[in-house]
């Protein structure tokens, strides 16, 4: 297998709203905010009009695209046999990929992602995860991660406990890891955790400008760039409006990016830039063909609603 990603297995339930839900809500603009509560959740989905449901998680969102770009791939991602987890399953085999969980009746129900789109087209996530937080490394096989030349793994699913032994699991099991940092809450969270997987224990980082100069608390991007160089990593940052890097063993490159889109909503901008990233990777691409396509990825997913091509 090219690559398995590794990730909470969420569906998205994706609905417009206005500034003032976002405000009125507590909610930060832009950023994913976790909901312990089942209740709260649904009181919050109460009173939204759903614009569209479909099988989520950023890894599994990347993994797919990298379906349908034509590699062989696998996912992980626990979920319950209910009926969002029956869904979940069936939008994956849909789309070829090896779905590498064998779902049961569980104490918690599949998990739920809300994103809620503002009229400038910025996502803001609320997320229940059900028994998708509570992966365990008994739910990971050793000789599927040791058969995958690449293990895909998403910031969102590390956690203390069972989850974090998953993750470890994952990396001591690769042959080459990949990880994305999915959040500024996630590296906020658990910052010296993520500083020592991106220095010690990871091949390639995804993150964006936000999140990586939050890990290493960088006061302007030069210190970004001094730092991918430092660690002799394959650092990959999206930029926004200014394009995207990646810093490779000390070599910087760059793309800007495409100009004249229609943006609709950027949900999944940064899971399908990783995933046309990772293709070209895979392929033995240059690194400057690696950017390209990813740009080409992201710019596509961003004039539509949802994450998935």
């Amino acid at each position: 297998m090219k690559i398995l990603g590794i990730g909470n297995a969420i569906v998205d339930v994706i609905c417009k709203v206005d500034e003032n839900f976002i405000k009125n809500n507590n909610l930060t603009k832009g950023l994913m905010k976790l909901i312990f509560d089942e209740k709260e959740f649904k009181q919050l989905l109460i009173n939204l009009k759903i614009e569209k449901t479909v099988s989520g998680g950023s890894v599994a969102n990347s993994i797919v695209a990298l379906s349908q770009l034509g590699n062989e791939v696998g996912f992980i991602g626990k979920i319950s046999d209910d009926n969002f987890g029956i869904k979940y399953e069936e939008g994956l085999i849909k789309e070829n990929v090896n779905y590498l969980y064998s779902k049961k009746k569980e104490n918690l129900p599949t998990g739920t992602c809300l994103i809620l789109v503002t009229p400038d087209s910025e996502r803001t996530m609320c997320t229940y995860l059900g028994i998708a937080g509570k992966i365990n490394n008994e739910d990971l096989n050793s000789n599927d991660l040791k058969k995958s030349e690449i293990i895909f793994l998403e910031g969102y699913l590390w956690d203390e406990g069972e989850p974090q032994k998953a993750f470890e699991k994952a990396i001591l099991n690769s042959n080459k890891t990949a990880m994305s940092l999915s959040d500024q809450f996630c590296v906020d969270r658990h910052k010296p955790n993520f500083l020592n997987l991106v220095k010690n224990k990871l091949d390639i980082i995804f993150a964006n400008e936000g999140e990586i100069t939050s890990l290493i608390d960088a006061k302007n991007f030069n210190q970004v760039i001094t730092f991918g160089k430092e660690i002799k990593k394959h650092l990959v940052i999206t930029r926004g409006e200014k394009g995207a890097i990646s810093i490779i063993n000390g070599e910087v490159f760059e793309v800007k990016v495409k100009k004249d889109l229609k943006i609709i909503d950027l949900t999944g901008a940064g899971d399908l830039f990783a995933a046309g990233y990772l293709h070209g990777y895979i392929n033995e691409f240059s690194p400057q063909e690696c950017l390209d396509k990813g740009t080409d990825m992201s710019s596509k997913i961003i004039q539509q609603i949802g994450a998935r091509i």
